[in-house]
């Protein structure tokens, strides 16, 4: 079974734009979160577990050595030549420290752009313009921005620190400039149901995307969520029920809209819940396999 033959995957778009397969290279420049630092609250999200993503337990490499060991991976999997340095965790810094770090990653030779993964209340202007600069420069350039929800409520109760304006803010700001956004939403978070998953992503493709990402809420150690699971105050989603969900979010779904990614893991040393979590492939085969049957098709003609 193949992804690619029912949804407009990331890694199709790149092959289909650049006549080669493009990888993204996580990068972790060390930057912490707006969430936790005080700039507009503490604790963070109940979702994030803040041991495993505090800036000062982490010791990141330099940008090239992370790069040079994300190819070495990546080479011996696909054979990818070309790569895109994702900036994955938090992505919040002044911009002449952003500049400094992205300037790193495009100086290798085969880095032909970035992908920045951040919150909406992240981005300045400032931000927005180095990354039209750099996509002026002819760089593959995507601003990934971690909604999670449209709903208001849903945001304030996992505490999120900011609500759907800020994103639509920042998402009509970028996108007027010409630059590309992938949306991220999570499925499965407190007091949310298959509505509420629908509404989101209307509301998104309301406003305007270019890509998608899905991913099912895991419940982690270190986390107030874990404390809440737990108690029995909060039960993850079944993995046929996220299946089934992500398949009638793909259905709703324009075919000039990328899939960056329709699942996602977390590391078993600190995963709790749901088990099903752990096993990437076994998702992605299920969501296959349903789009096969009911003959869903939201692939782009090229």
């Amino acid at each position: 079974m193949n992804l690619a033959n029912h949804i407009n995957t990331f890694g199709q778009a790149m092959l289909e734009r650049y006549g080669e397969r493009v990888h993204k290279i996580a990068i972790d420049a060390g930057f912490t979160c707006p969430n936790r630092d005080g700039s507009i609250g503490k604790g963070g999200c109940t979702f994030c577990n803040n041991i495993s993503f505090s800036p000062n337990g982490r010791k990141p490499n330099l940008i090239a050595e992370q790069i040079d060991s994300g190819r070495q991976v990546i080479r011996k999997r696909t054979g990818a030549k070309k790569y895109i340095a994702y900036f994955q965790a938090y992505t919040y810094a002044d911009t002449k420290e952003l500049s400094r770090l992205y300037d790193q990653a495009l100086s290798e030779a085969d880095v032909i752009g970035l992908a920045i993964g951040t919150r909406p209340d992240c981005v300045s202007d400032e931000v927005l313009e180095l990354l039209v600069s750099y996509q002026q420069q002819g760089h593959e350039i995507w601003l990934e921005l971690g909604l999670q929800s449209a709903h208001n409520e849903t945001l304030e109760r996992v505490n999120r620190g900011h609500g759907f304006s800020e994103y639509e803010q920042t998402t009509r700001k970028a996108r007027n400039r010409g630059i590309k956004v992938c949306t991220h939403l999570i499925l499965g978070l407190p007091g949310e149901s298959t509505e509420h998953h629908v509404s989101s992503l209307e509301r998104v493709l309301e406003l305007g995307v270019d890509g998608l990402k899905f991913h099912p809420l895991h419940v982690v150690k270190g986390t107030q969520l874990a404390n809440e699971w737990r108690r029995g105050e909060y039960q993850p989603l079944t993995m046929n029920g996220y299946v089934d969900d992500v398949v009638e979010l793909i259905k709703r779904t324009p075919k000039d809209v990328i899939f960056h990614r329709i699942t996602g893991t977390a590391s078993s040393n600190i995963l709790l819940a749901p088990e099903w979590c752990s096993k990437k492939w076994l998702v992605l085969n299920a969501i296959t396999a349903v789009l096969a049957k009911q003959k869903i098709n939201q692939k782009r003609k090229y």
